[in-house]
């Protein structure tokens, strides 16, 4: 068996009709592979060109008129919008794993007027309508994929070589109204989403769908413990604080029954002052090693920036209100709190292991991507480290 690196490219009806979660979920868990990498991409005329000459190949198993059918697909759908020159939205998925290539395309299926029984992906997704003289009336693949092993390595060193000017956070791809101001909002499907090969990743951008949002970034993040202890900073000197009454309370009754005598309010006070912050940072701590993999006294300090050994997807959404509308559909941090259908009810379990996590404001969400850096270009790093360099 060989490590193999595959790609799925999700076209830009795909991204409209907010079917990115149902792909992803299909794909991670019928071929069970590692998802490696995740980047938006605004293709270029330059790059649309580049990628169409490259879909007719004699090692397709499709038939060549459906190849063909294909490369005008990628020519017409992936570039640029001729009328008003707005670049369109495609996200790319990398997996990884043994016979990647073949496991993904076998997920992906083959393209046929006659498939009907939903067995892979084009068979849900896509559409190929022919007419009564066999001339073609609608076609949506839904998803674009390699055939083989040579040609995959070929297209990802392709898009690898765009992916600084093409990809990233994407400008001006969405069409608002006039006095439409939207909003981004960062959203991170945390680690225990990703336990295992699971279509939890995938639920969870589904119900976040239901916000009529649109994503514009997107990357794997094995977030390091400095990110982590970063990006929840604001929290530790609430738990510092918070925890004082749950844990002198708690010392309180252990005292009393080991010892046999009363504390008095001005001790169990004093307990409060003396454990509370101690309990805090053990919680800060263990929040930290969730996310990252390594609370900070777990490796040393020179560590705590190398890329954790635990996986987050980060997602930048968009649009009028995304951070409100983001948060009504994840729910409070209390998954037991939770209202019904929202994320949180669904997916999370306690406090901490709850699913996601949303930007509060439009203000916490610039401070977050900054820390977070849902534009940086890990995309070209794993074709890199896989393939060699483009």
């Amino acid at each position: 068996m060989s490590q193999q690196l595959a790609y799925v490219i999700i076209t830009p009806y795909s991204l409209y009709k907010s079917r990115t979660g149902g792909i992803l979920t299909r794909l991670i868990t019928r071929t069970g592979l590692d998802l490696a990498g995740l980047r938006m991409f605004a293709p270029s005329p330059e790059l649309v060109k580049e990628y169409a000459d490259t879909i007719i190949s004699a090692h397709d198993p499709q038939d060549r008129k459906i190849q063909e059918l294909l490369q005008q697909y990628v020519l017409k759908n992936l570039a640029p919008d001729p009328k008003t020159g707005r670049r369109r939205r495609v996200m790319m998925m990398l997996f990884r794993g043994d016979e990647a290539v073949r496991k993904v395309r076998s997920v992906v299926g083959n393209l046929s007027p006659d498939r009907r029984n939903g067995e892979t992906i084009r068979d849900t997704y896509s559409d190929l309508i022919m007419d009564d003289e066999g001339g073609v009336r609608y076609f949506e693949p839904a998803v674009l994929a390699s055939p083989n092993v040579e040609e995959a390595d070929r297209k990802l060193k392709m898009w690898a070589r765009y992916s600084d000017a093409d990809g990233g956070i994407l400008e001006n791809v969405i069409n608002y109204g006039p006095n439409d101001k939207p909003e981004r909002t960062l959203v991170l499907i945390k680690p225990d989403n990703f336990r295992f090969p699971t279509g939890r990743p995938g639920n969870v951008i589904d119900f976040f769908s239901r916000t009529g949002l649109y994503i514009i970034g997107a990357r794997v993040l094995p977030m390091s413990t400095a990110q982590a202890m970063e990006f929840y900073g604001p929290v530790r000197e609430f738990l510092r604080t918070k925890l004082k009454d749950g844990v002198s309370a708690k010392a309180k009754d252990i005292l009393e029954k080991e010892f046999g005598f009363k504390i008095s309010a001005d001790a169990q006070k004093s307990l409060g002052d003396i454990l509370g912050p101690i309990q805090g940072d053990n919680q800060f701590d263990s929040i930290v090693r969730f996310m990252s993999g390594h609370a900070p006294g777990d490796i040393p300090e020179t560590d705590w920036a190398k890329p954790g050994t635990e996986k987050c997807i980060a997602l930048v959404y968009e649009g009028v209100g995304a951070v409100n509308k983001i948060r009504d559909v994840l729910g409070p941090t209390d998954p037991s709190k939770a209202p019904p259908g929202s994320i949180r009810r669904e997916f999370g379990s306690t406090i901490m292991v709850n699913a996601a996590h949303a930007s509060d404001s439009a203000e916490n969400a610039q401070r977050e991507f900054g820390i977070v850096k849902p534009g940086e270009n890990n995309f070209k790093q794993v074709v890199e480290e896989s393939l060699g360099k483009v």
